[in-house]
């Protein structure tokens, strides 16, 4: 039985799946397996993932109707074989060393249930941007996951099999497997899934060194639907209060003021500045805690949101700039 096993959930990923297999197979860790699922795809995913476990046997394929990104992770879930469990979307790469360094990570802290790293950004062509996420990485509360989540995206974490376990749930209307993310969220269910964790068990949430993982962001899709992001943030955060009633009286404005500050950001991204301005003067509004906490990146959004609202396109490069030197 493998140790490890790498689930790689993939929709219509033909374009990018070669890469971010190549860059798996790559682990110096190597007692993994990767399970593919194919959410239902209709391009060539299919074939390419079909090719490459043909090709070695440590690969697998699972295909299935589209259930969406929630899905195809339970789905990769329920036929993983191993003790420990990674996630890496199929636009996204590993390095070759991020296996090993989750794998000693845990084996070290056993109190540990979530190893996470940092993510360079690259763009669609596989090159890196000189943005990146660096988490904070000892010492996460569930109120730190709630406001920043550290964990950043959904190629980042590596996570022990039992602690998946400890929130699994099957719905009603589920015959086949457990639930670990909520399949009824098509936005919004990483966060969901890592808040539960951190409310619902004792697990540790804790980061390793390094940009371990190159996290793909598409230029056109920075601010997509920026007000059904909201909501679906909206949408989880009534979800979980039940379970933690006290936790979400203290911490929810706050960690709301921060989510609409990183949908300000990515508006500046996409070159809205107007949409920026309006979302951090919404972000304000609830809470000071993000200035008061975080005040040299709250200075650099409200910069570039401002001068990307007044000139348009003309100042992205020094937005762009200041936004990297807030290390978003």
């Amino acid at each position: 039985m493998p140790y490890a096993t790498i689930v790689v959930p993939s929709y219509n990923a033909a374009a990018t799946l070669p890469a971010t297999l190549a860059s798996l197979s790559a682990q110096s860790f190597r007692d993994f397996e990767v399970v593919i699922v194919d959410d239902g795809s209709i391009d060539n995913t299919a074939t390419i993932a079909n090719l490459h476990a043909a090709k070695d046997r440590r690969f697998r394929v699972v295909h299935q109707l589209n259930r969406g990104l929630a899905g195809a992770r339970n789905s990769g879930i329920a036929a993983a074989r191993g003790s420990v469990i990674g996630f890496c979307d199929a636009d996204d790469l590993w390095i070759p060393e991020k296996l090993a360094a989750h794998i000693n990570h845990l084996r070290a802290n056993p109190e540990v249930g979530l190893s996470y790293s940092g993510s360079a950004l690259i763009d669609e062509a596989g090159n890196r941007i000189g943005h990146a996420q660096r988490p904070r990485l000892r010492g996460v509360t569930s109120a730190h996951v709630f406001k920043r989540n550290p964990i950043g995206n959904g190629s980042a974490p590596v996570i022990r099999r039992e602690t998946l376990d400890a929130i699994a749930w099957r719905p009603a209307s589920e015959t086949q497997r457990d639930w670990i993310f909520d399949e009824t969220f098509r936005q919004s269910e990483d966060i969901e899934c890592w808040l539960r964790l951190c409310l619902k068990t004792d697990w540790i949430i804790e980061g390793v060194p390094g940009l371990l993982t190159e996290y793909r962001v598409n230029a056109t899709g920075l601010s997509a639907n920026i007000e059904a992001q909201l909501a679906s943030w909206e949408r989880m955060v009534t979800k979980l209060r039940p379970t933690a009633p006290d936790f979400f009286a203290q911490h929810e404005t706050a960690a709301r003021a921060y989510q609409l500050r990183y949908l300000a950001r990515r508006a500046v991204s996409s070159g809205d500045g107007d949409a920026a301005c309006a979302l951090l003067g919404r972000a304000f509004g609830e809470s000071h805690r993000p200035i008061l906490e975080e005040p040299m990146r709250s200075l650099t959004t409200l910069l570039a949101a401002h001068a990307t609202a007044r000139f348009g396109d003309m100042p992205m490069n020094f937005a762009r700039t200041v936004l990297r030197a807030a290390r978003s």
